[in-house]
Formats: structure tokens, sequence, C-alpha cells
């Protein structure tokens, strides 16, 4: 479907922005106006790394006027095979800040916003409010969700793209005019069951075909010109080099988005030291009410917060939330003389905080895996679920 242009044009351009952008000047469908329109744009890329690298690159030499860069990483040697925007003098150096010298080099009259941070609840709304439009290159689920459901809540489009060894998908997610994230995938996947492209490798060249993509669905949604990908799916093989598109829609049942939520727990994400907290220090919810019946000294901690404490609880369990643990402030109530086990809704929450009470020195603390969920399936089923 058709859309009006994203923003108002510019005022004007300049000889030499003339100059430099002359081959899109003579194109009838973008002109002046156009590229007035580009020039007067705030695009914000969420990562620069294998989908953020050509888009930044195209972004910048179409003549965005401002480009943002979200991005928390650092350049590794492994990045270099897709990620262009970075080269070998940039190995250590801050992702944000290496894609930015790449993006002043291509076109100096693009102003360019480096935000070296990772996206979260509590500064998304605060950068993504800058920008008219975002273009999302993340490679994890927790934040596609989070990036989602702001832009949703901020009534603002994105461009989304995935990439996975010689795989691509794009597509354009705008609430207000046709179908979000959700629509497409409304439950993430279990915990490992897609690799990550560290885990299954990812063809270099793949990124520059699906940022290309999402690179033209921006400049069509910024100018208002051609049929925007919303409410489709763009699907890439590039082995049989066949492109398709599925049509999407928007779900008439699906809950209202009305904030956000813990990304990391919805997508049962967890990182590298909870996973290795967790290794030989994870019991079931059988065994732990064999514990409670076999009459087992142990302090049993919900690391969940306060309102889901109060929905459903395990019985015997002292609330102690997991920011608190991983601050440092409620380490103090943890007792020397008890083995700690520690809970939350599915087990990712207490992964985290297990890793903090380790490292604390309580060396024998374990979590429950499956958590809350768990306990009311195959121990309590009378209990609500939330």
């Amino acid at each position: 479907m058709a859309l009006p242009p994203l923003v108002e044009p510019a005022a004007e351009l300049t000889v030499d922005e003339i100059r430099r952008y002359s081959r899109h000047l003579i194109i009838p469908d973008v002109g002046v106006e156009g590229q007035k329109r580009l020039k007067n744009a705030k695009v914000l890329c969420v990562g620069a790394g294998g989908l953020g690298s050509p888009a930044l690159m195209y972004l910048a030499a179409a003549g965005v006027g401002t480009l943002g860069i979200v991005d928390f990483d650092t350049v590794d040697e492994s990045n270099l095979q897709r990620q262009i925007i970075h080269g070998q003098s940039d190995i250590g150096r801050p992702k944000a800040e290496s894609a930015a010298a790449s993006v002043r080099e291509i076109n100096p009259y693009v102003n360019v916003q480096i935000h070296n941070t990772s996206l979260d609840n509590d500064n998304v709304f605060e950068i993504f409010g800058q920008y008219d439009l975002i273009v999302d290159g993340t490679d994890n689920f927790a934040t596609r969700y989070l990036v989602n459901d702001a832009c949703v809540l901020l009534g603002k489009p994105y461009v989304w793209g995935s990439i996975y060894r010689f795989d691509g998908q794009v597509s354009v997610f705008w609430d207000q005019y046709g179908p979000n994230y959700r629509d497409l995938y409304p439950e993430p996947p279990p915990p490992g069951m897609v690799p990550s492209c560290a885990e299954g490798g990812v063809l270099g060249v793949l990124c520059a075909s699906i940022g290309a993509v999402q690179v033209t669905e921006a400049i069509k949604l910024i100018t208002g010109i051609g049929d925007p990908l919303l409410g489709r799916l763009m699907v890439y093989d590039a082995l049989e080099m066949s492109y398709r598109t599925i049509k999407i829609r928007k779900d008439p049942n699906a809950e209202p988005i009305t904030g956000l939520i813990d990304y990391d727990d919805f997508c049962g994400a967890v990182s590298e030291e909870a996973q290795e907290a967790t290794l030989g220090s994870t019991i079931t919810v059988n065994e732990l009410k064999e514990w409670q019946d076999a009459g087992k000294d142990f302090f049993l901690v919900d690391v969940r917060e306060p309102a889901e404490y109060e929905i459903v609880r395990i019985p015997g369990s002292t609330l102690i939330p997991k920011g608190d643990i991983l601050n440092g402030e409620a380490l103090s109530k943890l007792p020397q003389d008890k083995q700690i086990v520690l809970h939350c809704k599915s087990g990712v929450r207490s992964a985290e905080a297990l890793a903090a009470v380790k490292a604390a020195g309580f060396t024998d603390a374990v979590h429950v895996q499956g958590g809350v969920v768990s306990w009311v399936k195959n121990i309590d089923p009378s209990l609500p679920e939330y």
C-alpha cells in the first residue's frame, strides 16, 4: 500500500549537494523534492554489524541528513568477513565510533549521532524519540521485541531484517497502518532453537543483499514513493537466488501492546555467565518438592517482582527481586548457614541471579528450572497462571 512521505522536505539543497545527488535528482519519482526529504530525515540504525554496515553506508550515500547509530559492542576480527563498515585498524574500537567515522568519510554532509550503549527499557524511548524511522539490524530476539514494542508505543515505523547462513528476510512494520513484528512472530522460539550467526554462520555478502533492501524500503518510506513492504515479508534464498513475498496481516485477537516488558525473560535469553553458573546447579520443580517434603533445610528465594509474587508464589519462598541481588543490596539478606535456592517465572531471571549469588561466595546455590510456570504445571495446577 502507498503511504504518505514520512518527513517534510528540507528548505533547500546546496550547490554541492545538487552535484553529489545528481543521479537521484534526475529520477522523476525522487527528484529535488524527494532528495530534500532525505536531507530532512532522521534515521536510527540499531546495530552496526552485519546488516547495519551496508544500511549505514547506503543511507549515508543516499543523503539522509541525520543518521543515528546505537551499538555497545567493539569490533572483532571475526566481524570483518561481513561487517564492511569496519576495517582491520578498527579491531578493538567501539563499533558505533568506527561506523560513524566511515559514514563521515562517505558523506560529510550527514550529521552522525553516536549512541555507544546497549538498547534497553530505560533508554529506548529517549533514543527512538529523536528519529523519524528505525532500521533494525539486531541479531537477538529480545532486542527485536523491544524495538517493535517501543516503535508501536511511539507510533514509529521501522524496517526489520534478519539473516542466517544463506537466507534473509525483510519487512516493514508500522502498527498505525499495518502489522507489527508480533503479528508475524507472536512468540519467540524456545531458547537454543534458532542458532545465532556466531553459532550457525552467515554468508558475508548476504548482509549486503538484505541491508540494501532495508535501505530501499527506508528511502521509499521517507520520500513516499513506491509500495513498501508493509504487510509483506520478503524472503530471500541466496543459494536458489530466489525472492518471494508472504502476506502478513494484523492479528485481530492479539493483546494490545501497552508497555515494555522483561524481554530477556520473555525470550528466555541468559548471559554466558548465567549459563556457566547453572551448570551442575540446576534442580527441577519435582526435586524442589521432594526437598520440601523431606524437610531439607534451605532458603527459597523468589527473584520476581512484587506484583508477580502477589499473583502466585511457590509455598515457602521469600521475595527478593533480581535487581536487588544484582546490585548487591540484598546479598546481606541471604543466610550463610543454608543452601540458597532461587527461582523466577521461567528460570531466566533466576539464572542471572544465581551467577551473582555464586560470585558473592554462595557456591552451593542452585536455581529451579522452569520456575513458577513449571511448578503450576507439574506440582500444583490449582494455582493461577499469568
